[in-house]
């Protein structure tokens, strides 16, 4: 388990205050200006060093991603675009960061946008944080009236300006292209890459997206040493993550633990346990809802990092941990969450805004018992029509969920669906489903 002294967000569970004389108490804008003075490629070589990995699910080398911002400022501006929007089902790290961690983030806003030479910085805030936001502002007033933001921020010579956009509750204004387009005032549809957004990205300038927590660590890593950083958790997976843990346990928490640890060590000794024991656990979605769900034989054993989960074909995407138990009927959960990505699919690409339906329709009606076991094979099928056809990664995150099902429970499915294929043309509600070869084999 993570020790007290390495611990990075002290005020996780709001023991102290979230304003800034508190968070300064707490070592929070301590040496900002001799980080600053150290120059750009200091910090991104130092941020390299640290092995960081972004924290909003996608897992890309964050110094990395800085350094495919220009090294001049032209004729076009830079900027470094927070993303806030967080809507990943079963996650709500960023949440706590603004109402309880504000002052780390801002901080890291300065010293990142130093680094990829904005001067300028947007939080994109989901809209439903409406009294975060207004924490947040607060917070930023307060760090404008110690002269730590605006001309001349702490007396560094660099100036900046932090505004906040709130966003209207899409799920897909997550993706970063999309919050792009959303925070120019345009409809929040992802755009083809390339080009990316570090060339090409807010008003056609150069634009560093990064998640909340991914900035909110920098100044502590920049204070303590990349090396530091990369002395926690395991090789390439690095450093320490917010675990949001929730579903079927005693204690729903987000706790702030080393990258590596145990899933069953974060779920017993953090959120209290499986609600009827640990034998009582049939699934887990170990990165939110998007990321495709884990059996409990493989639960014992595994540990939470990026790469482990990529082995047993899931992923620690926001570390969004939802627990399922046994009481729970698995299929009806999957069903749920295919429902939720139809309504949010934002409808630009045909297998993403046809398919994401025809997977919640298909799944509703396995719940139900209403199914032929031959659409099983269908419904896969679908997912890999789905998957890797789509501009952004929402296809991947709407089908994932579904192969998991297919993947660990299919025998659950066979057990509550006929092997009758007649059944589906007997189901007159449901023409849409009904399937060719289905139909051929019926008249041969």
């Amino acid at each position: 388990m993570l020790k007290d002294t390495d611990r990075i967000f002290t005020n996780l569970y709001n023991d102290e205050s979230w304003k800034i004389d508190s968070a300064i108490s707490r070592g929070d804008w301590k040496n900002t200006k001799e980080i600053l003075s150290k120059g750009k490629e200091w910090i991104i070589n130092e941020i390299k060093l640290s092995e960081l990995r972004g924290r909003g699910g996608a897992g890309f080398p964050t110094g990395l991603k800085w350094s495919f911002a220009p090294k001049e400022i032209g004729s076009r501006p830079h900027y470094l675009i927070i993303n806030g929007d967080e809507s990943e089902p079963g996650t709500c790290k960023d949440r706590d960061i603004f109402k309880f961690e504000p002052q780390k983030l801002i901080e890291g806003c300065l010293i990142s946008s130093y680094a990829v030479g904005a001067h300028t910085c947007y939080i994109y805030i989901r809209g439903e944080f409406f009294r975060e936001g207004q924490k947040l502002q607060t917070a930023i007033e307060e760090a404008y009236e110690k002269n730590f933001l605006g001309q001349n921020a702490c007396n560094s010579g660099w100036d900046l300006d932090i505004h906040i956009h709130y966003g209207a509750g899409a799920y897909i204004c997550g993706e970063e292209t999309a919050l792009l387009e959303s925070l120019e005032g345009k409809k929040g549809l992802p755009r083809i890459k390339p080009p990316f957004p570090a060339l090409v990205g807010l008003y056609g300038c150069p634009t560093i997206v990064n998640n909340v927590e991914t900035i909110a660590v920098v100044p502590t890593i920049l204070r303590r040493g990349g090396k530091w950083f990369a002395s926690l958790g395991k090789p390439k997976n690095t450093g320490t993550k917010i675990f949001c843990i929730s579903g079927n346990v005693n204690n729903p928490c987000n706790v702030e633990e080393e990258l590596g640890i145990t899933l069953k060590e974060l779920i017993e000794q953090h959120a209290g346990g499986v609600i009827g024991g640990w034998d009582n656990l049939q699934a887990v979605i170990p990165g939110g809802s998007s990321m495709p769900l884990l059996p409990k034989n493989i639960c014992d054993t595994i540990t939470m990092d990026f790469d482990s989960l990529i082995k047993e074909k899931s992923g620690l995407g926001t570390a969004g941990i939802v627990v399922i138990n046994k009481d729970q009927d698995i299929i009806k959960c999957m069903a749920r969450i295919a429902k939720f990505y139809k309504h949010e699919s934002c409808g630009q690409c045909t297998p993403c805004r046809e398919g994401s339906g025809w997977m919640w329709r298909m799944l509703e009606r396995m719940a139900k018992g209403n199914a032929s076991i031959k659409e099983i094979d269908l419904l896969s099928e679908v997912t890999k029509q789905i998957e890797g056809y789509t501009i952004c990664a929402f296809g991947e995150g709407s089908s994932w969920p579904v192969q998991g099902l297919l993947r660990h429970f299919r025998k659950e499915i066979e057990k509550r669906n006929s092997s009758d294929p007649l059944i589906i043309k007997q189901n007159k509600n449901i023409p849409y489903l009904i399937d060719q070869h289905l139909l051929e084999e019926d008249n041969a």
